[in-house]
């Protein structure tokens, strides 16, 4: 019923950020399982062009926020200004006010600007001079941030990191895929004719449908041993929590629904395990970004059995 119309939504995007195919789908997965995205590389990737276009793609309002050192979380949220005609305050709405936002480069703004987007992400409202205001539905942070180890930048705190539910890296393309953009069309003036492939109704109706995803008690298993092994692991100091054991299973139903599937196997688990744990877990041994927690996830997920667990 949904597969026809994920489809469609897949190749729009495909369309516009060439020779990523996993990568988008994770995203699309990420936005079904009603999560939040960090992309995380290093400038010139496409990293806001996958944003642009997801937004397209799925025909929600968009916004954009340049994330800057001198950016304040009213910028973000709103403010209210007084009003001769009124005699009094009137509040106007900031850019979080949207479907999808996208905060370009979140790590290059103060902490204080970061964490005003915490009760958005975890709550979908926000509370701006003691008043709490709802945001429109469905809501979606798709956020992007350059290597700690470039000048300017802000780490995340593991509070915020945990309410991503993914973190992808679009990396370099291959030679070939590159050819074809040196010689295409702007991927701006694509971006400009892409037509939605689908709607607000139709997301929320996918959104419901990753909940009721069949969950055999096998490979529930299999997920609960991946997420011991990441609390038990020698080199990793911080392992996944309750809620990261949610998001990964949450995630890799919604990878399910992509497949046209209404149960769970272990290919979903490991389609989505990497993107979801590895902003999650803390070693000792990374000096910035995520790199140690990618090579921990794929260290993992080939030591775990799955066939003792099926």
């Amino acid at each position: 019923m949904h597969a026809d119309a994920i489809k469609r939504v897949l190749q729009q995007v495909g369309q516009i950020v060439l020779g990523k195919p996993h990568e988008v789908k994770l995203a699309v997965a990420c936005l079904i399982a009603r999560g939040h995205l960090l992309i995380e590389d290093l400038p010139g990737m496409g990293k806001t062009t996958l944003a642009h276009a997801l937004a397209g793609a799925l025909g929600l309002s968009f916004q954009r926020v340049q994330f800057t050192s001198d950016l304040l979380p009213s910028d973000v949220l709103g403010v209210s200004i007084y009003r001769q005609d009124l005699q009094g305050f009137e509040f106007r709405q900031g850019p979080i006010f949207t479907q999808i936002l996208l905060a370009d480069e979140i790590n290059r703004t103060t902490p204080k600007t970061q964490s005003a987007l915490l009760e958005a992400m975890e709550e979908r409202q926000v509370s701006v001079e003691g008043e709490t205001r709802s945001l429109p539905v469905p809501f979606f942070v798709i956020a992007t941030q350059n290597p700690f180890t470039q000048m300017g930048t802000y780490p995340l705190p593991e509070s915020q990191m945990d309410r991503f539910l993914m973190c992808i890296s679009l990396g370099y393309p291959d030679q070939a895929i590159e050819r074809a953009l040196l010689r295409g069309e702007d991927q701006r003036k694509l971006l400009t004719d892409l037509k939605p492939a689908t709607s607000a109704e139709q997301l929320l109706r996918w959104q419901q449908a990753v909940g009721e995803i069949k969950l055999s008690d096998a490979v529930l298993d299999y997920i609960q041993k991946l997420v011991r092994a990441t609390r038990h692991h020698e080199r990793i100091e911080v392992g996944l929590s309750p809620r990261g054991a949610i998001a990964l299973t949450r995630a890799a139903q919604a990878w399910a629904l992509l497949e046209a599937r209404d149960y769970l196997i272990p290919d979903d688990v490991q389609a989505v395990f990497q993107a979801v744990v590895s902003h999650r877990l803390f070693c000792a041994s990374d000096q910035g970004g995520h790199r140690e927690g990618r090579m921990m996830a794929r260290e993992i997920l080939a030591a775990t059995d799955v066939l003792g667990h099926l």
